[in-house]
């Protein structure tokens, strides 16, 4: 809610099988990929659009894990970084605009 009360027009994928249909019907500016899924890992998803994919869209780790945690799952995954939970949601559409240039 708080990234379309900033303008960003969002999709949310409640499954892999329904993420895989969003992201083959049209190119997505950013990815968010939480860490804790009940199919598997965020970072293990990244990795895999990473290595695996030509995906163009910068790919962002989002958790409530312990941020140093995060910070090192998000560099092993080789993705754009990382937004952790616990800064809240103002941080969130900061750093979202941050990434696809869209200013403060």
């Amino acid at each position: 809610m708080a990234l379309e009360g900033a303008g960003f027009a969002v999709t949310i994928a409640a499954s892999l099988a329904a993420f895989e249909h969003e992201r083959a019907s049209a190119e997505p500016d950013l990815i968010l990929v939480d860490i804790q899924m009940p199919e598997a890992f965020g970072d293990d998803v990244a990795s895999m659009l990473v290595d695996r994919h030509d995906v163009r869209a910068p790919i962002v780790l989002l958790s409530s894990i312990d941020e140093p945690e995060l910070s090192r799952r998000a560099n092993d995954a080789r993705v754009a970084g990382y937004i952790w939970k616990g800064a809240g949601t103002t941080e969130l559409v900061r750093r979202c605009k941050e990434l696809l240039g869209a200013g403060p």
